[in-house]
């Protein structure tokens, strides 16, 4: 059976419930840090995991570390969806980008490290809760013209990132078994040819895109997180 889920929506950009006041003031706080600590030292995930050393905490294949991160968000938005109650544009965007993200993990990405377990409940469980809170506040009921730019922008950033995504992939053809392949080559074709990295520009534009279908702050701190 599924749970009822009662969404919190307000007129407004900025909900006046106090838990979201709170969550929204958290959400500013956690930018400002992060920033600060994606600067000095990024996150041990992904591309930035490191083989395992002496001491280090309990490791996973990088490929099970990233399902870690993304599975739950994608149960959540799921539930929302399933409760007519809280059906909204921005649940269904939240449950294909996710999707997605886990069809690329099991089917696109290569991978050949390990990451810490840890570090990948830790992230899985700040994106679930950010998926919560975005389904919770999102409208149901948004004007025309800017659910149009929402969904257009969505379209864009999710087909650009898969995009760019491939061509990555592309490099590591075989897992990056050999030293060789696991040096750095500079990704050639799409928008690598303008930018440092057009996944991550077209991931953006994607998040702006659900931003703008929630209608509500936390969305909007979610994209400049």
């Amino acid at each position: 059976m599924i749970p009822s889920l009662t969404p919190i929506v307000n007129s407004g950009l900025l909900n006046h419930h106090t838990s979201v006041l709170v969550f929204n003031a958290l959400q500013v706080v956690n930018i400002f840090a992060q920033f600060k600590g994606e600067s000095d030292t990024p996150m041990p995930y992904s591309k930035f995991a490191q083989g395992k050393t002496a001491g280090e905490k309990k490791r996973v294949s990088s490929r099970s570390g990233m399902l870690i991160i993304y599975v739950p968000a994608n149960i959540v938005a799921l539930l929302f969806m399933l409760s007519s109650s809280a059906y909204t544009q921005a649940a269904l965007m939240c449950l294909i980008h996710f999707l997605k993200r886990n069809l690329e993990v099991l089917f696109l990405h290569k991978y050949s490290g390990t990451v810490e377990l840890e570090v990948s409940q830790l992230i899985g469980s700040f994106y679930a809760f950010i998926t919560f809170m975005i389904c919770l506040v999102s409208r149901s009921e948004v004007d025309p013209q800017v659910m149009q730019l929402a969904q257009a922008l969505f379209c864009i950033g999710i087909l650009g990132n898969f995009y760019h995504h491939y061509l990555l992939a592309s490099l590591r053809k075989n897992g990056a078994a050999s030293t060789e392949q696991k040096e750095y080559h500079p990704p050639k074709g799409g928008f690598f040819e303008f930018v440092a990295a057009p996944h991550y520009l077209f991931e953006l534009i994607g998040w702006l895109g659900i931003a703008f279908a929630s209608q509500d702050m936390t969305a909007f701190l979610a994209f400049t997180n």
